[in-house]
């Protein structure tokens, strides 16, 4: 087989339907949409989920929980993780996020116990578990709450 040779598997080059082009094309007057109604009409049909005046699935579903728009998140990191950082060092996001331990700041930094803590550090963030001021404290470090 050579380029030159080479044809489109039967079938799989599609010409679309022109209609509304006359009696001819087969899909003249009407257009392939029938006699009136709401579907024969331009923007007809009925919307997702309408189900023809019946309460809709989604409205008969049992409602459950509670969003609060005014919850805080905060971007999380444990004590053990600051032991990647030099002795004496200042930690505060910008540092952290410098080093790849979190991403997006949200509404602040909060700093969880888990592991142990053995340099001597400067932390400053929005909040902090007792168990990692504790921690903290004990590794000789000293906290500040933002």
């Amino acid at each position: 087989m050579k380029l030159n040779e080479m044809k489109p598997t039967p079938g799989s080059r599609f010409t679309r339907k022109r209609i509304g082009r006359g009696q001819g094309s087969g899909n003249g007057k009407t257009a392939g949409k029938g006699q009136k109604g709401q579907n024969s009409r331009s923007g007809g049909g009925v919307a997702i989920g309408f189900e023809g005046g019946q309460t809709p699935f989604f409205k008969r579903m049992p409602k459950r929980g509670f969003t609060n728009f005014t919850r805080k998140e905060y971007a999380i990191v444990n004590v053990e993780d600051l032991n990647k950082f030099d002795d004496n060092a200042e930690i505060d996001f910008a540092v952290l996020k410098a080093a790849g331990l979190v991403k997006k700041e949200l509404d602040g930094l909060k700093v969880l116990g888990n592991g142990k803590l053995s340099k001597k550090l400067t932390v400053k963030a929005k909040k902090f578990s007792k168990s990692a001021q504790q921690a903290i404290e004990e590794a000789g470090g000293t906290v500040e709450v933002l």
